[in-house]
């Protein structure tokens, strides 16, 4: 077993050994999704802006309408208004509040196992 961890590792498909942390335990019980597009000329700074604020636990830079789809784990709404008000300058936002989360990070080898 310990050789095919070790193949995995080598062969990059095992990346990293992490744990799940609770946002909700450590006091930020309110999570959004952010859908952000820069205003023209606007995306690096956007993105810089996104990689500053320590509220954003996940940023993906996506194709369609919008640029950037950021996760955002804060404590109140008041919080979550000031994160969104520091990239309002520079971008449109619109953002949907988590209600529940019918999948939590799941693993790809699910996807992978039900192909074969």
């Amino acid at each position: 077993m310990a050789e095919r961890i070790k193949r995995l590792q080598e062969s990059g498909v095992i990346e990293a050994y992490t744990v799940r942390i609770n946002p909700a335990a450590l006091g930020m019980k309110l999570s959004a999704w952010l859908r952000i597009r820069p205003v023209p000329g606007q995306l690096a700074v956007v993105a810089e802006i996104i990689r500053d604020l320590p509220e954003i636990a996940q940023c993906d830079r996506v194709t369609g309408e919008d640029c950037f789809i950021a996760l955002a784990h804060v404590g109140s709404v008041a919080e979550l208004e000031r994160v969104i008000d520091r990239i309002i300058p520079f971008a449109m936002t619109n953002t949907a509040i988590i209600q529940s989360s019918p999948v939590v990070a799941r693993s790809p080898l699910a996807a992978v196992k039900h192909r074969a």
